[in-house]
């Protein structure tokens, strides 16, 4: 059996998979945010608990929010105050007597799609979440890929390339992400990129979602500043597609539920690639609020 906890700064989701990969059991509880010993006590009682009704030990995995250091485990999470600076994955191995692997909440986000029915047979695959900001992960044959700092996937902190002045125009200001620096994708990118940017050409303030409904309604300013928003978005997802050449792209986040991004992407994208390159299948996510949990799970799978 797999075990899958989606730890955030609210909640402790625990998913347990059978060998099918089939969701069985899941609870939820707080999260003890400001107490390593009493997190460690309510993931040790959930393992438990799961143990007790599949009658098996079962493998565990977590996902995070937030960066995991390869060279000694600690983390980095500010959502989680806790677990800041701890080697959960070692500290709860001991406790349990398994192995505990751990990766961030965006690679488990990829893993899950990655391993969706329809999608498992794709041997690349790119998460990519436009949400209250952007970022995602890699997985290559069915595992993700964290790369040298764990960083591999924070796509939201890339560089806006040239290309984007041409499709926003020269003088757009460059808003501050929260890394401190200006021109990160995720600024524009995100959810509330999108608002800012409707905001900038319109000087109207709407919700991503007003401007959603706004669009489905045929208003004009709605559908002009969802096609730039989607020639911005090829503009960027050109250079992340040569780099890795992904067979599929997974979107996921409160972006990915709005149909009218994935119109024409792919035609859309095809300029911005080398000639001999074809672009991916682009999809929404399939798994929603589950995938932290199946993702975590399923770092067990190889």
């Amino acid at each position: 059996m797999y075990y899958g906890f989606d730890m955030g700064g609210s909640k402790i989701a625990l998913g347990v998979y059978d060998p099918q990969r089939q969701l069985v059991w899941s609870k939820r509880i707080a999260t003890p945010r400001d107490d390593y010993a009493q997190l460690l006590a309510a993931l040790v009682s959930l393992t438990a608990e799961a143990d007790a009704l599949t009658g098996t030990g079962g493998s565990v995995g977590i996902g995070v929010p937030g960066l995991i250091n390869p060279e000694d485990g600690t983390l980095f999470t500010a959502n989680v105050p806790a677990a800041r600076g701890r080697a959960l994955a070692q500290d709860l191995s001991a406790r349990l007597d398994r192995e505990v692997r751990i990766d961030n909440d965006a690679n488990c986000f990829a893993l899950s799609e990655a391993w969706d029915e329809e999608f498992q047979h794709y041997p690349v695959v790119l998460g990519l979440i436009l949400g209250t900001g952007v970022g995602g992960g890699l997985v290559v044959e069915g595992r993700p890929v964290s790369g040298r700092s764990g960083v591999t996937g924070e796509m939201g902190h890339m560089r806006l390339p040239l290309d984007a002045l041409s499709v926003l125009g020269e003088g757009v200001p460059l808003p501050l992400c929260g890394c401190g620096k200006r021109g990160c994708m995720e600024t524009l990118l995100s959810g509330r990129g999108f608002a800012w940017l409707f905001h900038h050409f319109y000087q109207q303030t709407l919700s991503a979602e007003a401007i959603a409904e706004r669009y489905a309604q045929g208003d004009p300013q709605a559908r002009a500043h969802t096609e730039r928003f989607r020639a911005l978005l090829a503009v960027c997802l050109g250079n992340l597609l040569t780099l890795i050449d992904p067979h599929l792209v997974v979107i996921g986040g409160g972006l990915s539920r709005f149909d009218a991004i994935y119109d024409g992407l792919a035609e859309q994208v095809q300029p911005h690639l080398l000639p001999v390159a074809k672009p991916p299948r682009f999809a929404r996510a399939r798994h929603g609020d589950a995938g932290g949990m199946r993702g975590a799970a399923f770092l067990h799978l190889k």
